[in-house]
Order: C-alpha cells, then structure tokens, then sequence
C-alpha cells in the first residue's frame, strides 16, 4: 500500500532539484558580474554595449549625468529596434513622448535588460526567451492600458495631477511636522492587532 506521504516527498525532491539549479545559474551569473565599481549599470568609459553585464539593472534617478549620457542613446536604440520588429503602434507606444513618461521608460527598461540577460547566457536558453517574449505581451498591454492614456492620438497629454515630488507639497508636509512622521512600512508586517486611529473629538 502507497504511503499517503509519498507525493509530498516527490514534491520536495523536486523542489530541492530546481533549488540545486537554481544555486547553481546564481553562482554562474556572480562569477560573471563585473568586480565592484566596474560599472554594471555605468557604462564605463566607452559607453558601449560590452561595458555593462547583460542584464545589469539600471536605475537611472541613480545614475550620474555621465552615465546616464553613455546608456540613454543604446537604450533608445533598442526601443526603437523593438518598436519596428514588434511592430508596436502608436497606441500601444505613442513615437512622440514615450519617453515623457517615467513610468514607461522604467517598463521599457525593466524589458530591456531582461531581454539582454535573456539572450546573453548559452546555458538553458530555451525557456528564458520564451518568457521574455511573455513579459513583453504583459508589458506593452500595463503601458497602453495604465500610462498613457489621451497621448494614443499622437499628441502628449500630461496626466491632470500634482505630482508627489512636487516642492511644494513638500514643503507643507515639512511645515506640518509630517514628513518625520512618514515611515516606510515594516517589510515584516504588522507584528500584532492594528491600533484603530483616536476618535475625531
């Protein structure tokens, strides 16, 4: 008579096989990282394709104007690359002003680095491809669906909305005494029952 755990048992040894792999394409990914301050998402002093690691993460708010001068005009590029073989309308990437919105460039960049990382390693090639070409489905559907909005006609149409980083919201949450009263959420979540807020009185 089977033993009633022994789907359980496959089932972790399993997991510890994808685990195993999974330690293993990490420790391959590391070794290939350019050493500290080699510049994964600076691109060096070329600013060619050769001076990040494929799929290096890039954050631009965090890059120097430099840097940010050496990897814009390859980032376009591949926008531009993507746009003709995908063959992305204007209402799914508006040509005038997708760059006019940050959020777009963030998604764009998100699909750019993967797609690099995606196609760069020789090693178990078949799946990462083909869930790249997933996450782009998903993301061109997020960019039309949640950014975009009026600027589909080909005209850019700024969202009617203060933005949180404006001063002088800034200024007033300072001048309130909120701003040190704003602290980021706990990333172990709420240790025990929430407090209901003190009654209006």
């Amino acid at each position: 008579m089977p033993d009633a755990f022994d789907p359980l048992f496959d089932e972790l040894a399993s997991i510890n096989a994808e685990l195993a792999s999974i330690a293993v394409r990490l420790a391959t990914l590391e070794e290939r990282q350019p050493a500290a301050g080699g510049g994964s998402a600076e691109g060096g002093a070329g600013g060619g394709p050769s001076d990040r690691a494929a799929g290096a993460p890039v954050l631009w708010r965090s890059l120097s104007a430099e840097q940010q001068t050496s990897l814009w005009p390859e980032f376009v590029t591949w926008v531009v690359w993507l746009a003709d073989a995908y063959e992305l309308t204007t209402e799914q990437l508006p040509r005038q002003c997708w760059w006019q919105h940050a959020s777009v460039v963030e998604e764009l960049t998100a699909l750019w680095t993967s797609h690099s990382s995606a196609y760069a390693s020789e090693e178990d090639v078949g799946a990462s491809p083909y869930l790249w070409q997933d996450a782009l489905a998903r993301a061109v559907e997020r960019i039309n669906r949640n950014w975009l909005g009026g600027c589909v006609n080909g005209f850019h149409e700024p969202k009617s909305r203060l933005p949180f980083a404006d001063a002088a919201y800034r200024t007033v949450l300072l001048e309130a005494g909120l701003l040190s009263k704003i602290e980021p959420p706990d990333p172990a979540g709420p240790t025990g029952p929430v407090e209901p807020p003190p009654a209006a009185g």
